[in-house]
């Protein structure tokens, strides 16, 4: 995994910003699309911002959710709502190339399913996504795969739902999507997350962000999460 680390949370999402918008114009070009898939957090909403003002091919970016808590829409809880005010709202992404998860539905599990079936449509069966951004939780949580639930074992499709967590039932990209992906982009800041930023970074497989792969993934973090323990790589 390629470490860099940052002075602030500032610099993490210009840097991550500069980054997606490198990956993206190489995809297109060598692909014809680019298939971008976002977390939540107040850093990548810092990220998606700066990201607005970057030379896109917006007319050929697929945007998916890496995962959405069930909340109605609108909500401050939906990382959706923040994707629209901090990044939809300023660029000309063609509406039926914003993918968001349907956590609005009555049946959640036909609703995974059908998120599955919209991403092997996309992004090919089964789906490579051309970049994911990833956070981390202080429990090793990533995306929604939180610790202890059974979605941890879902290996047999590419969307699934977590029981309640912190309030919330999850929808989420499983293992599998995620191992796929042809980057992986970490972001992460703050002191709270140092202990855990190490466990990450040594692939710790008892939490579960150290089951991710890492072989193609970049890691930004700032000063205050690496701890002055990271070495840049």
């Amino acid at each position: 995994m390629r470490i860099e680390v940052l002075p602030d949370a500032d610099a993490v999402a210009a840097r991550a910003s500069e980054f997606i918008a490198a990956q993206a114009h190489a995809a297109v070009q060598a692909r014809g699309a680019f298939h971008l898939a976002v977390s939540g957090g107040r850093t990548p909403w810092l990220m998606l911002r700066r990201l607005a003002a970057q030379d896109l091919p917006w007319e050929k970016l697929h945007l998916y959710q890496v995962d959405e808590r069930v909340a109605p829409a609108g909500s401050d809880d939906r990382n959706l709502t923040h994707i629209e005010a901090s990044l939809l709202a300023r660029v000309p992404l063609p509406p039926a190339q914003v993918h968001p998860m349907p956590v609005e539905a009555a049946d959640l599990d036909a609703a995974a399913r059908d998120y599955d079936a919209l991403l092997r449509s996309t992004a090919g069966a089964p789906p490579v996504l051309d970049l994911v951004h990833l956070g981390l939780g202080a429990d090793g949580h990533t995306a929604s795969l939180v610790p202890d639930d059974a979605v941890l074992a879902v290996a047999d499709a590419a969307v699934a739902m977590t029981g309640p967590y912190l309030g919330h039932r999850r929808m989420t990209l499983t293992y599998p999507t995620l191992d796929r992906a042809r980057r992986i982009l970490w972001l992460v800041t703050g002191s709270g997350k140092a202990a855990v930023l190490a466990r990450l970074c040594a692939a710790d497989k008892s939490i579960p962000a150290g089951r991710i792969e890492q072989r193609n993934a970049c890691l930004l973090a700032d000063s205050a999460a690496a701890a002055g323990k990271l070495e840049v790589q």
